[in-house]
């Protein structure tokens, strides 16, 4: 398989509204989105606490090959997410701690890798947000090539550069660019409806209570 890089262009969210995006927990966002667009539970952040926002860029591998992402890291935009397809293979790295450090000097918003990654010591020391589906020593091969910035599907969701990428400790949300506005609107409203949920909850009015349907008679 050659390296295909595919020329794509999408529009690039301003530091506001992805200053927006970041109050938004991806709960939040799949639930606003009828509770879809999440990623497979296998695909969890490498340190406790971590959380990311950014727009994707997407790449997919040949099996247990990294040349197409490090062609990505070096291409990509401060602050954007690299969202790799590898195949979900558990047994081969496909990131490591060097293409870590680049990511993170360039300063890269993060990736997901749907796949194996390795040396996570070295970017849990750097804060680097990234999350994954398992973690080996074995390395990859290179110039088996891969295909840059194409639709992929990462974690059984589907993924498009532009899109916006959301992980926190429970896992990662795609919201797909094109709905990305009122998606952001709904999330926001419902916060706002949690808010009054917690306050009602600290005035003893129960779950139940705030949540019940009404009686068919």
């Amino acid at each position: 398989m050659a390296l295909k890089k595919n020329d794509v262009t999408f529009r690039q969210l301003s530091a506001d509204e992805l200053d927006a995006w970041r109050k938004i927990p991806p709960a939040v966002a799949s639930d606003c989105m009828n509770r879809t667009q999440v990623m497979k539970a296998a695909i969890k952040s490498i340190s406790q606490g971590a959380t990311l926002c950014g727009q994707a860029r997407t790449v997919s591998t040949m099996a247990g090959d990294c040349v197409a992402i490090c062609v990505l890291i070096a291409t990509a935009q401060p602050g954007e997410v690299i969202v790799v397809d590898a195949g979900g293979v558990e047994d081969t790295a496909v990131w490591g701690g060097v293409m870590a450090e680049e990511a993170f000097l360039r300063n890269l918003g993060g990736a997901v890798v749907d796949g194996a990654i390795r040396d996570v010591a070295d970017m849990r020391k750097r804060g680097f947000a990234m999350y994954c589906r398992a973690i080996v020593p074995r390395g990859p091969h290179t110039g088996f090539g891969g295909d840059v910035d194409g639709l992929v599907s990462v974690g059984g969701v589907a993924v498009s550069p532009g899109d916006i990428v959301l992980g926190d400790d429970d896992g990662v949300v795609v919201v797909p660019l094109n709905i990305a506005d009122e998606i952001l609107v709904a999330a926001q409203a419902h916060l706002l409806k949690e808010e009054e949920w917690l306050r009602q909850l600290h005035q003893g009015i129960s779950v139940a209570a705030t949540h019940s349907a009404p009686m068919v008679k």
